[in-house]
């Protein structure tokens, strides 16, 4: 994740005017929000994994499917859609089960018009002086999270906690970012006026290991357990982008150019699933307030981050884990 710190900060005279004029101006400049975007994506495949227990007992063979939708943020630039995923675990003992999953979570980048800094630290050398104001506009994207993995958890009924779940995993996934293209227009400084095309079309692969713990409580048909799940995505990759302009075509990436290593952020995610035993259907109240939250915090520039997630596990008694 960038630092803003890191940044330098521009004051131009005509801030105010155009602040004045149109949507309020953003202190996060393009390239520090276009990340954040589909790391809260990521964020939220985390929060939503199927990997809890919702109440399937001991059968020797359970299923569950997951979908979800989100929508996150940052100023006029939004990423949408829905998350998909499903897993099979199987009981080696009365306490401890095997489980895979797969996941597809296809979302769209839409901004019609945004105002922000222009930045592009994957390309330190260009024509244009940086950071300096500008209009995005034409955004119409695609961003592609997919893959699959493996967990292992473990039923434990003594200690501070009482009855407990502890989940641990490791899943390959795949960013595909498309079209995360935008028109630029340069509104500030010397160069105002000044036309051109940005994107940061990227493919990024990681390794993530993770791991949970869960506290299922149930009382007659319902089932309340509080989870949480801590995600590291490997290796950190460098930021990818292409500028274009007047007499110019410039592509890079940040690690490359000396700026560093930002797209894959370790993550907690924080929940409280609430099951229907008898049709073993959940709704995770909990990332409702909690991704919200939380990725604020996190990655900065992110106004919003809403995400409903819902499960079912058919079939099957909770008698025991």
């Amino acid at each position: 994740m960038h630092s803003p710190m890191n940044r330098p900060s521009v004051v131009l005279p005509g801030a105010l005017a155009l602040a004045l004029a149109g949507p309020a101006w953003s202190e996060h400049d393009i390239e520090f929000v276009q990340e954040h975007l589909p790391e809260v994506m990521m964020d939220n495949r985390y929060a939503t994994l199927p990997v809890w227990d919702l109440g399937t007992g001991q059968r020797s063979t359970a299923y569950q499917f997951q979908a979800a939708y989100a929508s996150a943020s940052a100023g006029d630039l939004n990423i949408a859609g829905p998350l998909l995923s499903m897993s099979a675990t199987r009981s080696l003992s009365s306490r401890t089960r095997l489980g895979a999953f797969g996941f597809y979570d296809p979302l769209r980048l839409h901004a019609d018009h945004d105002r922000r800094p222009l930045q592009t630290l994957f390309a330190p050398e260009t024509p244009i002086g940086r950071p300096v104001d500008a209009e995005f506009s034409h955004l119409d994207g695609t961003a592609t999270d997919f893959g699959a993995g493996l967990f292992w958890a473990r039923h434990q009924e003594q200690g501070l906690l009482g009855e407990h779940n502890w989940v641990v995993g490791v899943l390959w996934q795949r960013v595909d970012l498309k079209d995360y293209r935008f028109d630029y227009a340069i509104t500030g400084g010397p160069q105002a006026g000044l036309q051109g095309q940005l994107d940061f079309d990227a493919r990024y692969d990681h390794i993530t290991p993770f791991f949970g713990l869960e506290v299922p409580r149930t009382r007659h048909d319902w089932m309340f357990t509080p989870h949480a799940l801590f995600a590291y995505p490997t290796p950190r990759r460098g930021i990818r982008g292409h500028i274009t302009g007047p007499d110019f075509d410039i592509s890079g990436d940040t690690a490359s150019a000396g700026n560093g290593k930002h797209f894959g952020d370790p993550s907690l995610t924080l929940g409280f699933t609430i099951t229907y035993l008898p049709a073993h259907l959940s709704i995770d109240a909990g990332t409702l307030l909690t991704q919200q939250v939380l990725e604020q915090q996190i990655h900065k520039g992110i106004e919003s981050n809403w995400l409903l997630s819902v499960s079912w596990a058919p079939g099957g008694n909770r008698t025991a884990f």
